[in-house]
């Protein structure tokens, strides 16, 4: 049994004071730590790891070694800007999966350690459902403005797509999904072919604005009802600039503003046209975005454009909530918190987005 339920006293007790969450992040490459005062953002510390960048793509080994050597300063730090001590945390937050297994490993071990040394329970948390629910991390001093229930979230990142329906915090229903590969692959994917560096899809966005999005079109997928495929557009481009190098080996050279342009809009559009039927088959006008590609400026254009013309009320999260953080992470725990939903000591992590999905929560 990973999963517990405290009882009624116990989640009673102390409610005179809103709730400390330390959140903990390591399914991939990024080591993050945050502390949440109730839904008050105290801190978010990060640390990325630059040392794929030479081979084009995470590689897990790698990324694990990293998160050993930065998860205790990045711990240490996101405690310290908070200006709390960790005997004040009410709980540790830390995400289970999906992700790389390794990388994982480091998280949840160093949550297992720290949870026994302060005799404070664990939360587990979905990385999926983080970035959902990243929309309602407050910050103090500003506009705090949230999706209302229920509402749609288009859920898009390096390795997942999915279109979700959020009846409330911790009430999820995937109502499409990838059966491939995630539209994060496929921005990666043109930056490589194009040898345009890693990671690919913050390049193919700046390159974006300056080409001509109509310059040159790309087979799109057929599939039924509010499911995605990309695998069959990554295919396409590889083709057309394998054709088009043979006759002009500086064709990728010449061109890559217009290919960008280009192949961005074929992306967006895919994800717009299962977005909108998902919206016109639920009636839900209610509309978010999560997840890396969220940070994606032609994504977030499109969905306030197409918001604005059809009634929609649109949320975009904050660009430092985009990426896997820790913050989400510890949103998410403090819902869970709330109802008692703590994690016991032999709980282990969940690699594979299949056994994790937000159907499992």
């Amino acid at each position: 049994m990973t999963s517990l339920r405290l009882p009624f006293c116990y989640i009673c007790a102390g409610m005179e004071k809103e709730k400390i969450i330390l959140g903990i992040e390591s399914s991939c490459d990024d080591t993050s730590a945050a502390v949440l005062r109730g839904q008050y953002l105290l801190s978010n510390v990060m640390a990325s790891q630059k040392v794929h960048e030479q081979y084009g793509g995470v590689i897990p080994e790698l990324a694990s070694r990293a998160h050993q050597q930065n998860i205790v300063p990045v711990v240490s730090e996101a405690i310290r800007q908070a200006g709390v001590k960790k005997e004040d945390i009410d709980a540790i937050a830390f995400t289970r999966g999906p992700g790389l297994l390794g990388s994982l490993l480091v998280g949840t071990s160093f949550a297992k350690g720290l949870s026994m040394s302060l005799c404070k329970p664990m939360i587990e948390v979905n990385h999926l459902q983080g970035h959902v629910l990243s929309h309602f991390i407050k910050v103090e001093g500003r506009e705090n403005r949230h999706p209302e229930f229920p509402f749609l979230c288009l859920l898009v990142s390096g390795g997942h797509t999915q279109i979700v329906k959020v009846n409330d915090y911790l009430d999820f229903e995937v109502l499409g999904h990838t059966i491939d590969d995630a539209v994060g692959e496929a921005f990666d994917k043109c930056a490589k072919i194009m040898g345009l560096g890693y990671p690919g899809g913050p390049v193919v966005d700046r390159l974006a604005h300056e080409g001509d999005p109509e310059a040159f079109h790309f087979s799109k997928p057929h599939v039924d009802g509010l499911d995605y495929s990309f695998s069959g557009i990554k295919t396409s481009l590889l083709y057309f600039l394998r054709d088009r190098v043979k006759s002009d080996p500086a064709f990728i050279e010449h061109n890559k503003e217009d290919l960008c342009a280009s192949f961005q809009k074929e992306l967006i559009d895919i994800l717009m046209d299962k977005f909108l039927k998902a919206v016109r088959q639920t009636g839900i006008k209610q509309v978010a975005i999560g997840g890396g590609v969220s940070a994606n400026s032609g994504l977030r254009e499109r969905i306030t454009t197409e918001g604005e013309k059809r009634g929609w009320t649109t949320f975009l999260p904050e660009f430092r909530f985009t990426t896997d953080n820790a913050a989400m992470i510890a949103m998410v725990g403090y819902f869970k918190f709330q109802k008692g939903m703590i994690a016991s000591l032999d709980i282990a992590p969940i690699s594979r987005a299949l056994d994790y999905s937000l159907k499992s929560i």
